[in-house]
């Protein structure tokens, strides 16, 4: 079944991408840009519009090229393309939850996270990969995750 998971705290693996920002500038793919996906979520969380090419609108900073986008919205369109890394998703805020999980209901994904994202008020199903649980609710989340001392410091 296809859902996001999520690794609590430090990482240590050859496919783990702690700075995803500059991973994606040297990285990513003009294909991965011309997607409905894509340009969605560069709307939603930058406020911005895909041109095409390497441009885009923003309303803030004028015509930019795609490596002024967000953290977040790059960390998005890395995990949304890339299937062969683990991507650092506390580049990420809180505005980036609810497209953690749709790409998870389309793709088995695996993120690291170092702070409790906040992914709302409805029902979802993620994984915590650190204890094994699914979880089906923010609460639970915040619970297992909690309980278990996942963000300890020296995890």
């Amino acid at each position: 079944m296809d859902m996001l998971n999520i690794i609590f705290g430090n990482l240590n693996s050859d496919n783990y991408i702690y700075d995803p920002d500059t991973y994606f500038n040297h990285q990513y793919n003009l294909e991965w840009l011309d997607n409905d996906q894509t340009r969605q979520m560069i709307r939603d969380v930058d406020k911005s519009e895909y041109i095409g090419g390497v441009a885009v609108d923003s309303p803030f900073l004028g015509s930019i090229p795609i490596e002024r986008l967000s953290g977040g919205v790059k960390t998005l369109i890395l995990i949304a393309n890339d299937n062969e890394h683990i991507f650092n998703a506390s580049a990420c805020g809180d505005n980036c939850a609810r497209w953690l999980l749709k790409i998870g209901e389309n793709k088995d994904i695996t993120v690291r996270l170092g702070y409790l994202m906040n992914f709302g008020k409805d029902p979802l199903k993620i994984r915590i990969v650190n204890t094994g649980k699914t979880v089906n609710s923010d609460a639970e989340l915040v619970d297992e995750v909690v309980a278990n001392n996942l963000l300890r410091s020296e995890n």
